[in-house]
């Protein structure tokens, strides 16, 4: 029953990761290289698609500007070309072989927008959470129906997997809480 508990907080450790990189591609006024580093960039004239950190080293050279710096500089105006196609609402400024983006301060209404987007990747968090959680309890029956464990057994492991998602599930609201409180700063 360990191996399976270690199973499931493995597995639940895994979805709060994907809600954590995910939350931190919504901006939020805030300069972080997590808005842009995904994004997949067309370069050596259509030859390649790549994502921009396999590009560029990207920096934040303080609270509102991101600098791009690409491993090579022939590939500038690419990279440049590929962030306004993305449609993030930000603007390169190509200078030298480097590029410089300021993030620019969010309208209320975008504000908005963006914290019903991140309330959506929350409750998308959790839905993923209580469905290990139903798989897990699934199994424990089955595990129990066949003999291999005790009814005890089986309502001990299953109130830890509970205590596990209760514990997951209070990460993903300290996420939500804090992710919210910076959407909401000016």
């Amino acid at each position: 029953m360990d191996e399976l508990l270690t199973r499931v907080r493995d597995r639940m450790r895994k979805v709060l990761e994907i809600v954590t990189n995910d939350i931190a591609t919504i901006r939020s006024g805030r300069a972080t290289p997590a808005l842009i580093e995904h994004l997949v960039i067309t370069a050596y004239d259509g030859t390649q698609r790549l994502k921009l950190m396999e590009m560029a080293t990207i920096t934040t050279l303080d609270a509102k500007t991101l600098v791009i710096v690409p491993f090579d500089p022939s590939a500038t105006s690419d990279i440049a070309k590929g962030i306004q196609e993305a449609n993030t609402g930000l603007t390169p400024v190509v200078e030298g072989d480097s590029l410089r983006i300021t993030i620019p301060p969010l309208s209320e209404e975008r504000r908005n927008e963006y914290i019903k987007l991140a309330g959506a990747k929350f409750e998308a968090g959790r839905i993923m959470i209580r469905q290990i959680r139903h798989d897990v309890m699934q199994e424990l029956r089955r595990i129990e129906q066949a003999g291999s464990i005790s009814q005890d057994q089986q309502k001990v492991t299953e109130k830890k997997v509970q205590e596990l998602t209760d514990e997951m599930m209070t990460e993903i609201e300290a996420l939500r809480e804090r992710k919210e409180k910076e959407l909401r700063e000016l």
